[in-house]
């Protein structure tokens, strides 16, 4: 059981000190002050009381900006490029909370980063706040430095803004996508009918597709370090290496694609594989070209020399010299990507596969998407129940038939 000694310091205040056996050959003491006997006894049982339950005592004045530091350095290891940053800036959200003692941090503390940071961020930041606040003294608690996780009882407010959500394309804007030649079409296309996330599109190459089989082969994908990609082995997940099997739509618009000299399927000007500079531009250049053939104007109005509003008129060319406001949707990687798997969706693919397709490393992820498109597509899973009692009594009907006849 750990000893305990008392005495007076020189500032008037009572110190004992615990010892806590040896290490090396040394022994260890846990120190404890107060201003009263029955102040310090508190402390002494408080102190007994965590050693009963194996908790470190002698790292409990660790901060938690120490182990945030500790917990950055095991998910270097675990994680992208992309994600670590991402894990940063959470960190830094967290900074309130950096030099505190890890014992001292209470649930409201945490809570109250989370209300304040609420005005500046959507509901998904502040969840990834709280998740990166939970799992670094997660990481604390599994190492006895606490014996619970304040951040688990934290709560996200309903005030806060829903993040935009990702859609898939009406018919009409496939059509878009189907239509219009575009340096970018081949990456539209790809990306609407198989699925393919950006960073796993830009380093495609040729041999990645067999048209005759009908399927695109993902193996390596772009990372994100600071401002620039680097190519990786291996997708974004270990699930996201995967042969994706396309649609004969896909096919023949591959096989009529034009290769050029480059090896890779969407290259930049040059041939070579597109920086993030070189897809920003390319994007918003596809976007206007879509703006421009597809707009509706005839709801805008623009200001003229003297301030007065006016129709906006059409010009008859892009390259006009005035810019053309942005009138249609802002179509995203993700929205294609999301369109792929409502297809998937709405053909009747069971979610198993989806999941594969798609490259999701969990399930849950998938089911959330057919959970959302469940719910606005409910008629559809009624009238399969429809057409399969409709079936069930046919063939009854049928039955009673041929006995009657027999």
């Amino acid at each position: 059981m750990a000893k305990t000694r008392n005495k007076v310091r020189s500032d008037g205040r009572l110190q004992a000190k615990i010892s806590l056996g040896s290490v090396d050959g040394k022994t260890r003491y846990k120190y404890v002050y107060a201003s009263t006997q029955k102040e310090l006894n508190a402390k002494l049982d408080e102190v007994r009381i965590q050693l009963g339950k194996g908790l470190d005592v002698m790292a409990q004045r660790e901060t938690f900006g120490e182990w945030a530091e500790k917990w950055l350095k095991l998910k270097r290891n675990e994680v992208s490029a992309q994600r670590y940053y991402v894990y940063q800036c959470r960190v830094k959200n967290l900074e309130p909370l950096r030099y505190m003692e890890l014992p001292r941090i209470r649930a409201m503390d945490i809570q109250d980063i989370i209300i304040d940071s609420s005005d500046r961020y959507s509901r998904s930041v502040l969840k990834e706040i709280k998740s990166t606040a939970r799992q670094i003294l997660q990481f604390a608690l599994d190492n006895r430095v606490i014996d619970y996780n304040p951040a688990a009882s934290v709560r996200i407010p309903g005030s806060a803004a829903e993040t935009p959500q990702r859609r898939a394309l009406t018919e009409t804007e496939q059509q878009w996508i189907i239509n219009t030649p575009h340096r970018a079409q081949t990456a539209a296309m790809i990306m609407m009918y198989a699925g393919l996330r950006r960073g796993e599109l830009v380093p495609l190459l040729w041999t990645d597709i067999d048209l005759d089989a009908g399927t695109i082969r993902v193996s390596k994908s772009m990372e994100r370090v600071g401002n620039r990609w680097e190519v990786k082995q291996g997708a974004k997940t270990e699930a996201g290496v995967r042969t994706v099997y396309i649609p004969q739509l896909l096919v023949d618009y591959l096989s009529s694609v034009e290769r050029g000299n480059s090896l890779l399927v969407c290259p930049d000007t040059t041939g070579k594989l597109m920086s993030l500079s070189s897809w920003t531009k390319l994007w918003d250049s596809y976007i206007c070209e879509l703006n421009f053939r597809y707009g509706d104007f005839s709801h805008v109005v623009v200001p003229d020399e003297n301030g007065e509003l006016h129709s906006f008129k059409r010009p008859k060319s892009k390259f006009a010299p005035k810019k053309l406001p942005i009138v249609i949707p802002e179509i995203t990687p993700h929205w294609l990507r999301h369109t792929y798997i409502t297809m998937l969706y709405l053909a009747g693919v069971d979610v198993l596969t989806a999941k594969e397709q798609a490259g999701h490393s969990d399930i849950n992820t998938t089911l959330s998407i057919y959970t959302h498109l469940d719910s606005q597509h409910k008629i559809r899973q009624v009238n399969k129940l429809n057409d399969f009692i409709s079936g069930c009594h046919m063939g009854v009907n049928d039955s009673d038939k041929s006995q009657k006849i027999g």
